[in-house]
């Protein structure tokens, strides 16, 4: 099988995340919120200029460069994965699109768009495309784990 489907995922990833950025941005103020849920899960504006957790603020050359190796990365080895694993490939559709959703906030503006407050657990707030690129890499670390028991 070939990669389309999984490019096809990215895709969907992206405009998701690209949306609902967009949606955010002219919607609400930075540090305003919305309780869904209050106390537990709100919509919150914010920004990050660093990684996961706000690890390694300003480091936007850093992030813009390690992205483009990582994107290329995964477009190169989504189709392999496809031949082995629908499972594999839709992890890597996955992080493709999140990679690339949060790596057009910071080659545009330096900061990426959070807005997924989970504070029932005090969760550092997040957005689509880290949860695509989470969900992913937790798929491919389930998969390579289950695949390497079954095969030693």
């Amino acid at each position: 099988m070939t990669g389309w489907p999984y490019y096809g995922l990215a895709l969907f990833v992206f405009i998701l995340d690209r949306a609902t950025k967009a949606w955010v941005v002219r919607t609400l103020s930075l540090g305003e919120t919305i309780p869904l849920w209050p106390g537990v899960f709100h919509i919150t504006a914010h920004e990050n200029a660093g990684a996961a957790f706000g690890l390694l603020q300003g480091a936007r050359p850093l992030f813009l460069f390690l992205t483009v190796g990582v994107v290329a990365g995964l477009l190169w080895m989504l189709p392999q994965a496809a031949r082995r694993s629908p499972f594999e490939a839709s992890a890597y559709g996955l992080i493709l699109g999140g990679a690339l959703g949060n790596f057009v906030d910071r080659a545009v503006t330096g900061r990426v768009v959070d807005f997924l407050d989970v504070r029932m657990i005090h969760y550092p707030i997040f957005n689509v495309a880290d949860s695509a690129i989470t969900v992913g890499a937790g798929l491919l670390a389930w998969h390579f784990l289950v695949r390497r028991r079954e095969a030693g």
